[in-house]
């Protein structure tokens, strides 16, 4: 495994569907996690609020089957929500005016921590 400045060893972060069958691996740290509280988010992700870790797109593998909803923000700005077909469980999203990032919801992550 090659280094990162500084001495320090790359990150892979890995993220699932309840099920497995769609799953993922992103490579190095985050760009940002955020969370958000609006109505939107709280339905996602079923809890106060909804977090959400970018990673760019090149950083991430891909492994399985994804469904898609597409959504229209108050914004104007389509988002595509990626989910498990058989479980149902939003794994990652990518919006129309940045698809070069994937959004990784934040309870699918497991291994090292996001933050």
């Amino acid at each position: 495994m090659a280094e990162q400045s500084g001495g320090r060893q790359p990150t892979e972060h890995r993220a699932s569907c309840r099920c497995g069958q769609l799953r993922l691996a992103a490579h190095g740290n985050p760009v940002r996690v955020s969370i958000c509280h609006c109505q939107a988010c709280l339905r996602r992700a079923g809890s106060v609020f909804g977090v959400r870790a970018r990673f760019p797109a090149e950083a991430v593998d891909l492994h399985g089957e994804w469904r898609e909803y597409l959504r229209t923000a108050d914004s104007g700005n389509c988002l595509a929500f990626r989910f498990c077909p058989a479980r149902g469980a939003s794994l990652f999203l990518v919006l129309d005016i940045e698809p070069g990032a994937h959004r990784v919801s934040g309870g699918s992550v497991y291994g090292p921590r996001l933050a």
